[in-house]
């Protein structure tokens, strides 16, 4: 007798019989007999040859671990001459596989979805190196190599550990916010390669300030607009100030050293956030030297320079540069030389500053990005192959809104 009941990936079947035993619940279904051509000489054909029981892992129902049991018929060519005797066709499970398509589909998009390989195992109940197989499968399907470049790029480094190359670069669109490519190191060659192969149509790139890569990008593309990151560029002030701040407290008596360092962060925000108990020690330390409070001014004249850049924004580059030039003369007369240090990398990346500010680009969105892979790297305790880990990263992002079944 069939039961009355549809159930996703089995809706060209009847349903013969359900029941449960052993914790699992088990399906019995049949496909309706028809008929089909022989695929040797296309003989159409109804004659049944035999049939045979395919049992078939399948996605729980009604939350318990799901067993089909498939009765498979095989069928014989009518024609004497051929006697071809071959299975029939069905949308259930695929030629040597034991799990359905509907499983497999679950496990893909289970991996896609930023789960590890060996969680995703646990919960689907089979091997760790199933489901890296199917999520080889399904990644070589899904992830399309990158032809060209858009007009815009960004590109950073991650700490990727994978292959023996410490380092791995990533390649996005920051217009529409989307990861494009990962290459498996950081060298110079690497990035030149790839970009002199895909980056015909490359306008501006986004990137932070990395001698390699300024290098890469100007001899692959003929010197295009590069936009230096705005988070790159002012940690130079920080810095400065955190080594002026190391220099000047060995100055002080031991509890004052190491109080100052464990308020180092004090330092390093801005006097209009500040709390009264964190104004205090920002004043307590600075009236202990002249130094560590021009050092501190310093920082602060930088971030008021900043702040107003991105206000006025492109319509203002005459000003900001203005500003800047003033800020850089202000340095020279502190005699400080870390900041005096720090003045000599923005000089020597003006022009790139200058581009964050006329173009208002910034690598916000791949830092994000960059952030997620080292919670995805964590999760896995690393990834020993590279290409794993760039196909886990680009599909993440591509898929991580995908709900539905996947081809």
């Amino acid at each position: 007798m069939h039961h009355n009941m549809t159930l996703p990936g089995l809706e060209s079947f009847h349903v013969t019989e359900t029941r449960e035993e052993n914790g699992y619940y088990h399906i019995y279904v049949e496909r309706p007999r028809e008929v089909l051509p022989c695929p040797a000489c296309q003989t159409s054909t109804q004659k049944i040859h035999d049939y045979r029981w395919q049992k078939i892992k399948h996605n729980r129902v009604f939350n318990r671990p799901t067993m089909i049991w498939y009765r498979k018929r095989r069928y014989q060519c009518h024609d004497v001459a051929c006697r071809k005797r071959f299975d029939e066709t069905n949308n259930l499970v695929d030629r040597y596989q034991r799990q359905s398509q509907e499983f497999n589909q679950a496990i893909g998009l289970e991996t896609i979805h930023g789960k590890t390989f060996k969680d995703t195992a646990q919960r689907f109940g089979v091997s760790p190196t199933t489901v890296m197989r199917r999520f080889d499968t399904i990644s070589e399907s899904l992830l399309k190599e990158t032809q060209h470049l858009p007009s815009i790029i960004a590109i950073d480094d991650f700490k990727g550990d994978t292959d023996g190359e410490r380092f791995q670069t990533i390649i996005t669109d920051p217009i529409k916010r989307e990861p494009i490519d990962i290459l498996k190191d950081r060298q110079k060659s690497t990035v030149y390669h790839y970009l002199k192969d895909h980056a015909d149509t490359v306008d501006i790139v986004v990137m932070d300030m990395s001698p390699s890569y300024k290098a890469a990008v100007d001899q692959a593309l003929n010197q295009p607009i590069i936009v230096a990151d705005r988070f790159h560029f002012v940690r130079y002030m920080y810095w400065a100030l955190d080594r002026v701040r190391r220099r000047v407290q060995h100055e002080f008596d031991d509890y004052d050293r190491k109080k100052c360092k464990n308020m180092r962060h004090v330092f390093m925000k801005r006097s209009s956030t500040l709390s009264a108990k964190q104004d205090w020690y920002l004043h307590h330390y600075c009236d202990k030297s002249d130094v560590l409070t021009s050092a501190y001014l310093l920082k602060e004249w930088f971030c008021d320079w900043f702040d107003n850049a991105k206000y006025l924004g492109s319509d203002a580059l005459s000003t900001i540069k203005t500003d800047l030039y003033d800020f850089y003369d202000t340095v020279r007369a502190s005699a400080i030389p870390e900041f005096e240090k720090a003045i000599g990398t923005l000089q020597n990346w003006q022009k790139e500053i200058m581009n964050s500010f006329g173009y208002n680009l910034h690598n916000g969105y791949i830092e994000g990005i960059n952030n997620q892979t080292k919670v995805i790297k964590r999760q896995a305790f690393g990834f020993r192959r590279f290409d794993r880990l760039r196909r886990k990263v680009l599909l993440h992002h591509k898929y991580k809104d995908i709900q539905g079944q996947m081809a």
